[in-house]
C-alpha cells in the first residue's frame, strides 16, 4: 500500500477584468477498493459554492460561477489517498475470454469504449495488429504487447502534438507524449473489440524514473471479463500500479479535462499549473518556493476565440 498527498494548483491570471465565470472541474478522485481517498479538499478564490454531481461516465464533477469582477483565479485540490496493489491475473491461455468478450451483450454494454475513430491509418495499424494477436494467448498478454510496440516505435516527446492531434498524425509522426501513447493504445483495442477507456490522473514519484512523473498523466484501462477494468501505461510499457493516481475516466481526454470553462471579459492571460507530491500534508511556506509545472501565456489572436478550456486543454497536452 502507498500513500500520496497531491496538490494541484491551476491558477488563471488575465490581462483585465473577467465576469461571468463558469467552471468545471474533474478533480475528484475515482474510489474503490484499490485507490482509497482518505482527504480531499478543493478551494477556489472568491470561495464560490460547488455542486458536485457524477457525470455519464461515473465520475464527481464539480460546477461554480464567479459573476463578479476578477482578474484571477484560483483553484486548489489538496488530496490525501491511498493506493493498494492489483492482484496479479491469471495470464494462462482461455479461448473463453475472446467467446465472452465478442457476446452482443457485452459490446451494447460497453459501446461507448468499442468505437473506434475513422482513419486512414487504419489498414496499417490492422497489419501490426495482424501480426501480434492471436486467440491463443490471455488478451491482456496481447494488450502488452500492443504496448510494448507503441513504447518502441513511438518516440516521447513534446511539442509535436496538439490536443486535436488525430490518431492518423500520432501514427505519421510516431511521436508525442502520454495522451498520444494513451490514444494509440485505444485505438487498437477498439480495433478488436476490446472495450477501452482513457484514465487521466499523475504518476506519483518513485525509486524509479517514469515518463510523466511528477506531473498529470494518462493511460489507458481494458476491461476484460476476468480482471475487469485494469490499467495499462504505453507512455511506461508498464501495468498501472501503485504509483498511478485515477482522477477520471472516459472515451478520450476531452471528457477528462481536469478544469474546463467559459468567461467574459479580457482573453490573454497567463495559465499555471504547479503539481505537488509529498509523504505528508503540505504547508504554506514551502509551497510559496515552488516553481509550476508548468505555465504560459494565452494571446489573443484575431479571429480567434479564446477561453479558459482550449487553453486548458492546450497546456495539460504540452506538460504530459
Amino acid at each position: 500500500m502507498n500513500l500520496f498527498h497531491i496538490r494541484h494548483r491551476t491558477h488563471y491570471k488575465y490581462d483585465g477584468w473577467v465576469i461571468d465565470s463558469a467552471n468545471q472541474l474533474k478533480l475528484y478522485p475515482l474510489q474503490d477498493q484499490y485507490q482509497k481517498v482518505r482527504n480531499h479538499q478543493v478551494h477556489i478564490s472568491d470561495h464560490p459554492a460547488i455542486q458536485v454531481t457524477k457525470d455519464y461516465f461515473g465520475n464527481a464533477t464539480g460546477f461554480f460561477s464567479i459573476l463578479s469582477p476578477h482578474q484571477e483565479l484560483i483553484i486548489e485540490s489538496l488530496l490525501e489517498v491511498e493506493i493498494s496493489p492489483f492482484p496479479e491475473p491469471d495470464l494462462k491461455p482461455d479461448a473463453g475470454l475472446w467467446t465472452q468478450i465478442q457476446r452482443e451483450e457485452i459490446q451494447l454494454q460497453y459501446h461507448d469504449y468499442l468505437k473506434a475513430e475513422m482513419a486512414e491509418c487504419h489498414l496499417e495499424v490492422q497489419g501490426v495488429i495482424a501480426e501480434i494477436w492471436t486467440k491463443e494467448v490471455h488478451p491482456l498478454v496481447m494488450i502488452q504487447q500492443f504496448s510494448e510496440f507503441i513504447y518502441n516505435h513511438f518516440t516521447y516527446q513534446k511539442g509535436v502534438t496538439t490536443v486535436e492531434t488525430s490518431v492518423d498524425e500520432i501514427w505519421k509522426l510516431k511521436a508525442g507524449v502520454c495522451q498520444d501513447f494513451a490514444h494509440m493504445l485505444l485505438y487498437m483495442l477498439r480495433l478488436v473489440g476490446i472495450p477501452g477507456r482513457y484514465i487521466s490522473g499523475y504518476i506519483c514519484p518513485g525509486s524509479s524514473e517514469w515518463r510523466g512523473e511528477g506531473a498529470t498523466h494518462a493511460w489507458a484501462e481494458a476491461w476484460l471479463p476476468d480482471t475487469g477494468w485494469i490499467g495499462i501505461d504505453p507512455t511506461n510499457k508498464c501495468m498501472a500500479g501503485q504509483r498511478h493516481v485515477r482522477i477520471a475516466t472516459g472515451r478520450n481526454f476531452t471528457d477528462c479535462t481536469p478544469v474546463k470553462g467559459t468567461y467574459r471579459g479580457a482573453q490573454a492571460h497567463r495559465l499555471e499549473v504547479t503539481v505537488n507530491f509529498g509523504d505528508h500534508g503540505f504547508t504554506e511556506s514551502p509551497l510559496a518556493q515552488v516553481m509550476p509545472t508548468y505555465s504560459t501565456d494565452v494571446e489573443v489572436k484575431e479571429g480567434v476565440k479564446l477561453n479558459s478550456y482550449t487553453a486548458y486543454l492546450q497546456m495539460q497536452q504540452q506538460q504530459q
